[in-house]
């Protein structure tokens, strides 16, 4: 195990360098710049700057150089963790992006950990009573939640807690604690913005695994192996929970790891309707303005969580099923 997992994680290398590289590209192809853009930008405003003070900004950054010079001065600082310089924010690129993907990667932890807590157990629920009450009404909340886009939940949320709760929704912490020194009222006003956004992002996608743990565990309750187990003797809940869901759950596990990069997508419009600090927004804005060292750190970051959520989820499958041995 420990000998493939480093064979994973050098095999990163080599496909980070691709990601870098088209991503690269992909960002530079809209044409002009940073500087074209704020100068197209002003012009709309009624001022503007004139094309010589551009042509010597683009020169001091570096921007009127080819296309290859501009990738290699990029990543050239990767070993000393220097991933650019931000035009819009005046600021090195990597603390922006580490302050946005901490929280991403703290919502989206909390979001996977609500669609399989949810997930698991409905899926398991109406898998053992097919056909029932229960299942039909789990599957039309389920059918339900695939339809609605993140979007009009956070809507939803943003009427309810304001209209209904009467609570303040939106943001990262109440206004009157913004500036209070951190105790244990701003920890518990901290945490109460935190879950909202958490359970919009994980909605549809607990909804969709809910489906999926449902289906995989009616085809291996028809396996040779259960009717086998309950002919022993065994209780149905031992049947259930230390045979038919273990390997039930396998499919589950690798559809979990292709849903980070749809959180990461979904927190785009999240975060704009919610006002929280994910890198969805941020992203966005970067590349409207043509922010490119920005824009292109978000964007390996991006890659590199999917990839290591990726090489978890392999993980998580040998666990789950002694049949997986990787060598």
């Amino acid at each position: 195990m420990i000998a493939y997992v480093v064979r994973r994680i050098l095999g990163m290398i080599p496909t980070l360098v691709i990601v870098s590289i088209v991503t690269f590209i992909i960002i530079q192809l809209p044409p002009g710049d940073f500087f074209t853009t704020l100068q197209a930008q002003l012009a709309e405003t009624g001022s503007g700057q004139d094309t010589e003070t551009v042509k010597k900004m683009q020169e001091r950054y570096g921007l009127d150089q080819p296309l290859h010079v501009q990738y290699l001065r990029w990543v050239s600082g990767f070993p000393r963790g220097d991933f650019g310089w931000s035009l819009e924010w005046a600021s090195p690129v990597l603390p922006i992006v580490l302050k946005r993907m901490g929280y991403t990667i703290l919502v989206g932890g909390l979001s996977l950990v609500f669609m399989v807590g949810v997930a698991i157990p409905i899926g398991i629920y109406s898998a053992t009573h097919q056909y029932s009450i229960g299942d039909h009404a789990l599957s039309f909340l389920g059918f339900l939640g695939l339809s609605l886009p993140g979007f009009l939940l956070a809507l939803l949320w943003m009427f309810f807690g304001t209209v209904v709760l009467r609570i303040p929704v939106g943001g990262t912490i109440s206004r009157h604690l913004a500036d209070a020194p951190w105790n244990l009222a701003k920890i518990l006003d901290y945490l109460n913005h935190l879950w909202p956004p958490a359970v919009v992002l994980g909605l549809a996608s607990t909804a969709q695994l809910q489906r999926i743990m449902r289906g995989n565990l009616l085809d291996v309750l028809g396996q040779q192996y259960i009717t086998t187990a309950r002919a022993k003797g065994l209780k149905e809940r031992t049947v259930i929970t230390k045979y038919a869901v273990r390997v039930a759950i396998n499919p589950l596990i690798s559809v979990m790891a292709m849903e980070v990069p749809k959180i990461i997508s979904e927190s785009t419009v999240v975060g704009i309707v919610m006002s929280v600090p994910t890198i969805g927004p941020l992203l966005l804005r970067a590349l409207l303005s043509q922010d490119m060292y920005l824009a292109g750190t978000f964007l390996l970051f991006m890659s590199l969580l999917l990839m290591v959520s990726n090489l978890l989820a392999d993980i998580a499958l040998a666990w789950a099923d002694p049949r997986i041995v990787y060598t």
